[in-house]
């Protein structure tokens, strides 16, 4: 009498990793107009005029203000934009990028 025996595996699929997350940032400066803050938020970002200016005063008063989250090649191609948009206007406004914690 033959025997049949029956094998299961079980395959997990790896999880995929979310990916890590950064805030792209403005710096106050005391030089940079607020309205070439406001078309850097609009322009840059797609912020509406009434957010663009909240977020605006927000860097005015506190130092700086995040522009928006983004995985990191977004994010950085923003600091870079932004970076290259003030030079070439000739504005000392700084943008740069924070990694989140814990996402």
């Amino acid at each position: 009498m033959p025997i049949t025996v029956t094998i299961t595996q079980t395959i997990k699929k790896p999880k995929a990793k979310k990916p890590k997350r950064f805030e792209v940032l403005l710096l106050n400066d005391d030089y940079t107009p607020m309205e070439f803050v406001v078309v850097v938020l609009m322009q840059f970002f797609g912020k509406n005029k009434d957010t663009a200016n909240t977020i605006m005063l927000k860097i005015h008063t506190e130092g700086e203000a995040v522009c928006g989250i983004f995985p990191y090649d977004i994010a950085q191609t923003k600091v870079s934009q932004v970076n290259d948009f003030a030079r070439k206007n000739k504005q000392p406004l700084k943008c740069m990028l924070r990694e989140l914690g814990g996402i």
